[in-house]
């Protein structure tokens, strides 16, 4: 693992106000070299700089990590390279973390990203809507899935299992509710605006949309 890498992290880290230990830059660090090694071979993300993985990647982990209760169980859903469930472990490691693509090259990717960090994170080849089905967590977290269309419906027979759900979405999201809202798919749920932070390479505004069933308690 590279110092540089992980002293580059450290500082992008104070720039953007994000707390991180000596020991988790190094994590970091690690997981960045790897998931960057991995790219090579396969299309698993485009944030090729330490600035690029802590503006982009880091910060919408960290985010997220602001919204979520101690101990809490949580399913990264489409995780892709591992973002944001590998750095969310990192930097909550009282979350029980699994994640779940069901592009088998890149969930075998992350498999052997987690094995090699040592990290205690469940890695499922398969839909989302499949490990919901054997088990209930207290969130489904998801960046990058597809329109909350989509999300909804992947989740609409799965609100049980699936606690809350929270997406990390662009300036786009008021479209993609109305979409949604449109096809019939809000009936019966709560959405509300979790927090909103501004991305520092290109100024645009992300959100975390925090989405529940009517009737379940706020979390």
């Amino acid at each position: 693992m590279s110092e540089t890498l992980s002293q580059q992290i450290q500082q992008h880290c104070v720039e953007l106000e994000i707390p991180v230990t000596r020991q988790q830059s190094m994590q970091l660090a690690e997981y960045a070299e790897t998931l960057w090694s991995w790219n090579e071979k396969m299309n698993l993300t485009r944030h090729t700089t330490a600035e690029q993985f802590v503006g982009r990647d880091l910060l919408d982990s960290y985010e997220l990590s602001k919204l979520l209760i101690e101990g809490e169980e949580v399913l990264d859903l489409g995780t892709g390279g591992g973002v944001p469930g590998i750095p969310l472990k990192i930097l909550r490691p009282d979350l029980t973390v699994v994640v779940c693509d069901s592009v088998g090259k890149k969930a075998e990717a992350v498999e052997q990203m987690v094995q090699k960090l040592g990290l205690d994170v469940e890695v499922f080849k398969g839909r989302g809507e499949e490990r919901l089905e054997d088990s209930r967590f207290d969130a489904v977290v998801a960046r990058a899935v597809g329109p909350l269309r989509k999300l909804l419906n992947l989740l609409s027979e799965h609100w049980f299992e699936a606690g809350r759900l929270l997406a990390i979405k662009g300036p786009r999201w008021v479209d993609e509710r109305g979409e949604a809202r449109a096809q019939g798919l809000m009936g019966g749920l709560q959405l509300r605006k979790a927090t909103e932070y501004t991305m520092p390479e290109s100024g645009a505004t992300s959100v975390i949309l925090k989405i529940w069933p009517e009737g379940a308690a706020e979390r």
